[in-house]
């Protein structure tokens, strides 16, 4: 499957932290060609496993990408039928105010969120942004009808199909961290041509938007010598400065800080130039916020790495990232992974 036709098709389904799935069908079937072995465990983690070439005592390399998007979650209903809901994961209530979603019922039902409008405000009102309980969403059915429908707890999702924009550049929601998964199964193609020692585990985590629960326990059940998150950086935009943000088209930045092993790192970049794959170097001073945190403590620890796919507009459903650099991501990674034997990983775990 072309992988952009594979993200479009992730992107345009649903799969909230805690209800991914919903995208367990797409992702097995996509990685089930070009690997040996795929496990489904009891969180709901995908993991799809190509065996490397050596017989026994191979290298085990983890690579995670988050499947769970953020979104909403219906809380009460109104006796006039409006929807009160909250949030899962981290969702700025100013982004959401007047957009349609779907509430995923005992079937998929479209609404609209809505508020008091501006003319019946009162003045001590008009600066303020209106926060998430004061927002309802209508279906517009009666609150009979939304209680046949509509069950406390059920997830929302903002209502948004994937859009081509110039160049190689498209938006979409959950692209945090579907374009991750994207990357890595871009990857496993590109595995596909090359020798590999390594054992690799291509693993579609579920639950990093709220807790990292699925790394903790995926990286747990694998114990792999080396752990790799692939997430979303902050993209350039006018009002981020260059060294808070990675730019979009440049390639994936290369995550320095604590979160991170040294050495790892530096054969990552040596392997960026090796074979002239853009990178940047995206800073990171205590933990990442990603699922190489729960990886790097996990058992007596991993030693761990992040490739950022550059995102603008991260947590809205208007998400912008370059075709581009999800190619040079998952070059990047099948390279350092071919790179990788049982000769040479004690010295690269070395500090």
């Amino acid at each position: 499957m072309d992988t952009k036709i594979f993200l479009e098709l992730l992107c345009n389904n649903k799969g909230v932290s805690g209800y991914e799935h919903t995208l367990k069908d797409a992702i097995v079937s996509a990685f089930n060609e070009f690997t040996d072995d795929i496990t489904v465990d009891k969180l709901g983690n995908i993991m799809a496993l190509k065996k490397g070439s050596s017989d026994e005592n191979n290298v085990k390399i983890m690579i995670a990408a988050h499947m769970d998007e953020i979104g909403l979650m219906v809380k009460d209903v109104e006796e006039n039928g409006f929807i009160r809901f909250t949030n899962i994961g981290g969702f700025d209530p100013r982004t959401i105010l007047g957009q349609e979603v779907i509430v995923h019922g005992k079937e998929d039902i479209f609404g609209v969120i809505g508020s008091k409008p501006p003319h019946l405000q009162e003045a001590s009102e008009h600066d303020k942004a209106i926060k998430m309980e004061d927002m309802i969403i209508d279906i517009g059915y009666s609150k009979e009808k939304v209680n046949e429908l509509v069950s406390i707890g059920d997830s929302i999702t903002i209502r948004r199909t994937m859009a081509n924009l110039q160049g190689t550049r498209i938006a979409a929601k959950a692209l945090d961290d579907r374009a991750g998964i994207a990357a890595i199964y871009e990857c496993v193609k590109e595995l596909s041509k090359m020798k590999h020692e390594a054992d690799v585990y291509f693993v579609s985590t579920v639950q990093e938007e709220v807790s990292m629960a699925g790394a903790l326990v995926s990286s747990y059940k694998i114990d792999p010598d080396i752990g790799i998150a692939v997430d979303v950086g902050f993209g350039t935009t006018p009002e981020l400065s260059k060294s808070d943000s990675i730019e979009l088209g440049k390639g994936p930045g290369i995550t320095l800080g604590g979160n991170i092993h040294p050495t790892l790192r530096k054969r990552l970049t040596e392997i960026a130039g090796e074979y002239n794959i853009p990178f940047q170097m995206e800073i990171s001073p205590g933990p990442t916020g990603t699922d190489a945190r729960a990886m790097q403590i996990t058992r007596e620890g991993i030693p761990s790495l992040v490739l950022s796919i550059p995102l603008r507009y991260m947590h809205t459903s208007v998400e912008v990232v370059d075709m581009v650099d999800i190619k040079h991501t998952a070059k990047l990674l099948a390279f350092f992974i071919a790179s990788i034997s049982n000769e040479n990983l004690e010295g690269l775990l070395c500090y």
